[in-house]
């Protein structure tokens, strides 16, 4: 089970928890109750202070993969903070960009996750030879 690490369950934890939320805050913008602004105000500031640490981490260590964090930390950690502090005074724009990032991250972690069942496959395929 080589390929069925962890990241199979991030990229499965982003499909069917965080992108629907996003997605959902985007369409309903402030029609979604008050509470989720909070919500993402502090899931905005732990986006920051998680992926900026593992950004730091990678780069130090020329890790390839450090762009993903960096995203987080330049981009989507703002866009939810911007938006929660905000709150129902958020623009128009803020939840058309939540919208493009959910519908991102819907397609970056399907693809992710087609790429760890073909590696998978490809493994056991290997094995059973």
């Amino acid at each position: 089970m080589a390929a069925l690490d962890a990241h199979v369950f991030v990229a499965l934890g982003h499909i069917f928890l965080i992108v629907p939320f996003l997605i959902y805050i985007g369409i309903e913008r402030a029609a979604v109750p008050g509470y989720i602004y909070t919500a993402l105000l502090a899931t905005g500031a732990m986006i920051l202070l998680y992926h900026g640490y593992k950004a730091f981490i990678r780069v130090a260590k020329g890790s390839p993969y450090a762009w993903v964090n960096i995203i987080h930390v330049a981009f989507i950690a703002p866009l939810l903070m911007f938006i929660g502090f905000k709150g129902r005074d958020s623009p128009r724009y803020s939840y058309e960009l939540l919208l493009m990032t959910g519908f991102a991250g819907l397609g970056y972690h399907l693809f992710s996750l087609i790429r760890s069942v073909q590696v998978y496959n490809n493994v056991v395929q290997n094995k059973t030879e």
